[in-house]
């Protein structure tokens, strides 16, 4: 299964930035978050990420000159978020490398949209595991997603689609832990108009039909929510 893609955040608004991680976290990237050029660089190197968003206005060396350095020897997409609204400088920092540039403030959605966007035009190479990422497999466990079919132990379990794609996305993600409303968030989506308790009656269901395996079990986590165990 594939590793989470990694976001670099480079804002020196401690806040904005927090807030763009707490979006980015939800639709389950992994985040580094830096407030500086120089440690934006020091960053890149180690942090190694998939993405960067990159303001402009910065202290030491400003974004321009952040995407002018990564430039010098990486592709990693960027796109620049900045309070300047100005062609020339939407221009420039295209010009200079970035993949995108997004003026603040910005909708939520469409900076998700974004980045989802980027990545899906500069990581060519996952095009041909398209059909591998609706599917899982575990001891006595199949989740096939691309047609809402689960096998345990060799035979077809009849489950509903929200707890097909519950079961799906827990088990894309082992042994991470994902809130009730993060859950709620990624399956029933953003406008659904209900409480967590929706999550705990599917999840019921599923432990109806398949029990924990040896391998695998899917676990509650006391006062935060559910994961797919798998043993080490």
């Amino acid at each position: 299964m594939a590793n989470k893609q990694k976001v670099l955040i480079v804002d020196d608004d401690e806040h904005i930035a927090e807030l763009i991680a707490l979006y980015l976290n939800k639709e389950c990237y992994e985040t580094h978050m830096v407030f500086d050029g120089n440690a934006a660089l020091e960053a890149f190197a180690e942090f190694k990420p998939d993405l960067i968003l990159l303001d402009l206005m910065l202290p030491g060396i400003d974004g321009y000159q952040v995407c002018r350095e990564i430039r010098k020897d990486s592709n990693t997409p960027i796109i620049m978020l900045s309070a300047k609204g100005e062609t020339f400088d939407k221009v420039l920092g295209l010009e200079l490398g970035a993949d995108d540039y997004m003026i603040k403030p910005f909708d939520s959605k469409e900076l998700m949209a974004r980045v989802k966007a980027v990545l899906r035009r500069t990581t060519p190479a996952a095009e041909p595991a398209q059909e591998d990422k609706d599917y899982v497999e575990y001891p006595d466990l199949i989740v096939n997603l691309s047609n809402y079919e689960v096998i345990y132990q060799n035979k077809v379990v009849n489950m509903a689609p929200k707890e097909i794609e519950l079961l799906y996305f827990l088990a894309s993600s082992p042994n991470q832990v994902f809130t009730r409303e993060q859950l709620l968030d990624h399956i029933w989506g953003y406008e659904y108009v209900g409480d967590t308790r929706t999550v705990d009656v599917h999840i019921k269901r599923i432990r109806e039909k398949i029990a924990d395996n040896d391998a695998w079990a899917l676990a509650t986590v006391w006062g935060i929510g559910y994961k797919f165990d798998v043993k080490k």
